[in-house]
């Protein structure tokens, strides 16, 4: 069995682990109605429209 030469060091370790840790932006997609950038699969908060039919009333 495979045995290591010497103790790997501090960053060593703590690089590697944390390169699993990197924090992905959330999915953006466009509003059909007005074009404001959202959430996917949510209501718009520019105009209040979702698949194609108005939800939430704005002003």
């Amino acid at each position: 069995m495979a045995v290591p030469k010497q103790k790997k060091g501090r960053g060593a370790t703590h690089s590697r682990r944390s390169a699993n840790s990197k924090l992905a932006a959330p999915a953006r997609s466009v509003c059909p109605q007005c074009g404001a950038p959202k959430l996917p699969h949510h209501v718009c908060p520019n105009c209040g429209h979702y698949k194609d039919r108005e939800v939430i009333v704005t002003e």
